[in-house]
């Protein structure tokens, strides 16, 4: 029994004597004292008025005087208006550490076979571009929101869906196939994702030329117009100009149908006189789009869907190449994975459940073909979920997806952690996928978090502005190496022990930067800041661990074994006191960030108890105390803190160091 219950159930019982009412234990609200006020926990009285029909002051001093005198964990008191602030008693708290200390997992909440099962999908990557600095915030959050789903006694199927297929898939095909030269990994050197990627970079540049080129050169490309002056110069250039944006900003990839996209645009922005030169313009952009890069990439897809040879098998080969790349990745991050679902696996199983819906009324075909679901009744609008071709779109192949998860596992809860630009999508996936019955549509949990951006502003995949993951993890062990030496913290030990000690203290600065942060909000990357052993980061954290577990080895040099238990009757300071509070504490937080799939509960309680312990560390000695009971308790106490924090850390899937 905690301290709070023990408390709790002497305040019912206090209750019942002193008024003679019987209150249940949600009316118990104790939390802890605020630091300028003295206590450990206060009781709130407010809600026990009507039952004493007293002041507050009256009130909080009949209960806290009951408490004392009825209650040995209470040592004393004091009343601040409504709050009664109690004083716990040392025995307590030396009873209390010695209940963790015997806990090797305190906190953890163990998993049975009874044990609900959570499915988390993180990391969605795109075959087309490496991981990024926004998959980096992704596949974080993923992982730690798993470990600490877990901590909480679930069984967890932790998940990803590559993104196989599609138009983006096969821009960086074409590029291949026409500027590669053959490369491969092996002939270039690079990750494969790499390679992969920048052939991504490379079809959206020359795809961005073709359009400049041909719109700059647009009065050249009018056979049927034999007196050009008849249009100004400044007609001209004013709609190649609007043509151009239009072209950069219409999402041709998912709306194909270019001849029409085109006629409504320039309706819009030519004067009725001009009939001849926009049939011209249409008849000349339509016969270049046939042959444009774009559309070469259309048809190399649609013999993809066909089961082309030729192509899937340069797509198999690509993909392959990718994969290498993330797995590498991946393991270098610390992330891993129980299930792998691949879109090209799972959009045909979609469209067949799609097909189902249709069948059962669920959802209705318009005239041109295509399939709808109306969500108007449910607050939403009609949602697209075949086109008129019979292709997928993306919420087909959740659904697919979806189903395919169900038949593999009893699922019951499903966590998507993806970005809060799709919180409109995932609002959608969980009503069809409950119309369509599966059991956890309707308890869908998307968790949002919002998007990670450099100082200098956003990134752009297709441009070739983003930061790459693996860039991004060699330049913060690198720095974090740097950094090390000239603070003099590899000294002494073998290259090997200095190389490891670099790589962990990189990837703890970047996890807990990025982890520390509500996941919801937007957030600002800056790998500097990440990196300082000060303040709120997570190398400051690591070496507080390394400190503790020297002085634990220092006290094994001495020959100081520890008692299983401590005696009760040791004196000690409020600051341990507070520092055994915090350390019972995290029971509660780890509750607390499952209930809230918030990794930064975790992050910075974590933070809060190392610069506690720091404190204590420069105000009290450890090894140097005479009295070998409390040496013993503090050595204890240290101890329980490096375990908490290790445990802590490695619910954010962050090593620490035993040395630094």
């Amino acid at each position: 029994m905690t301290i709070e219950q023990q408390i709790t159930e002497a305040v019912i019982a206090g209750i019942k004597e002193l008024y003679g009412v019987e209150v249940p234990t949600s009316q118990v609200q104790l939390q802890k004292t605020k630091k300028e006020f003295k206590g450990h926990l206060t009781l709130v009285v407010f809600p026990f008025l009507r039952m004493s029909k007293k002041s507050p002051e009256q009130t909080a001093q009949e209960i806290g005087e009951y408490l004392v005198k009825n209650e040995k964990a209470i040592d004393e008191f004091n009343v601040i208006k409504g709050f009664l602030n109690l004083t716990i008693a040392c025995s307590c708290w030396i009873d209390l550490l010695n209940t963790i200390n015997g806990q090797p997992s305190y906190g953890i909440v163990p998993v049975t076979e009874q044990s609900p099962l959570v499915m988390i999908e993180y990391s969605s990557p795109n075959t087309n571009k490496p991981l990024h600095l926004g998959h980096v915030r992704n596949n974080l959050l993923g992982f730690s929101l798993s470990e600490i789903m877990k901590a909480n006694g679930n069984k967890v199927v932790k998940t990803n869906i590559v993104n196989d297929r599609g138009i983006h898939i096969c821009k960086s095909m074409l590029a291949w196939q026409k500027w590669g030269n053959g490369a491969t990994p092996e002939s270039t050197g690079k990750k494969g994702d790499h390679l992969i990627g920048d052939f991504y970079v490379l079809f959206a540049k020359k795809w961005k030329q073709q359009i400049q080129k041909k719109i700059n050169n647009l009065n050249n490309y009018m056979p049927g117009v034999k007196t050009l002056d008849i249009y100004s110069p400044r007609t001209i250039k004013n709609i190649s100009n609007k043509l151009y944006f239009f072209f950069r900003s219409y999402n041709i990839e998912e709306n194909p149908n270019f001849k029409q996209a085109i006629t409504i645009f320039l309706d819009q922005n030519l004067n009725s006189n001009h009939h001849l030169l926009k049939t011209n313009i249409i008849n000349t952009l339509s016969r270049w789009f046939d042959k444009s890069l774009l559309s070469q990439a259309r048809k190399m897809l649609r013999k993809w869907e066909a089961g082309d040879k030729e192509v899937r098998n340069l797509w198999e080969m690509m993909n392959n190449w990718v994969y290498a790349g993330f797995d590498e990745t991946y393991k270098m991050m610390g992330v891993s994975f129980d299930k792998i679902y691949y879109e090209s696996q799972t959009y045909l199983e979609g469209k067949g459940k799609v097909m189902e819906g249709l069948d059962k009324g669920i959802f209705y075909r318009r005239e041109d073909g295509s399939v709808w679901a109306d969500l108007t009744k449910d607050g939403l609008d009609e949602k697209l979920l075949l086109r008129a071709d019979g292709t997928s779109v993306y919420m087909t192949q959740d659904i697919g997806t979806a189903k395919l998860r169900f038949d593999d596992y009893p699922i019951n809860k499903m966590i998507y952690v993806v970005g809060n630009e799709q919180n409109y999508h995932f609002q959608v996936l969980s009503i069809l996928l409950d119309k369509l019955g599966f059991e956890f549509g309707k308890g869908l949990v998307h968790f949002s978090y919002g998007m990670v951006e450099l100082p200098e502003g956003k990134m752009k995949s297709r441009e070739g502005t983003v930061v790459d993951a693996d860039d991004l993890m060699e330049e913060m062990i690198n720095t974090a190496r740097e950094i090390s030496k000239e603070l003099g913290k590899l000294d002494e030990m073998t290259p090997e022990e200095a190389e490891n000690i670099a790589r962990i203290v990189g990837l703890g600065s970047l996890k807990y930067f990025i982890l520390k942060v509500d996941p919801r909000k937007n957030m600002t990357f800056n790998p500097k800041e990440s990196i300082d052993f000060n303040g709120n980061t997570g190398p400051f954290i690591q070496y507080t661990y390394a400190r503790i577990r020297s002085v634990l080895r220092k006290a094994t040099e001495q020959g100081i074994v520890l008692p299983a238990q401590l005696p009760t009757n040791i004196t000690i300071s409020e600051k341990e006191e507070n520092l055994i509070q915090m350390i019972a504490d995290f029971a509660n937080i780890v509750q607390e960030a499952g209930k809230l799939y918030s990794p930064a509960c975790i992050a910075n309680y974590t933070y809060d108890l190392v610069k506690e312990y720091n404190q204590f560390y420069h105000d009290f000695s450890i090894l140097r105390e005479e009295n070998a009971e409390l040496k013993n308790f503090r050595l204890m106490l240290s101890a329980n803190v490096a375990k908490i924090v290790k445990e802590g850390m490695s619910l954010l899937g962050i090593d620490v160091p035993e040395r630094m």
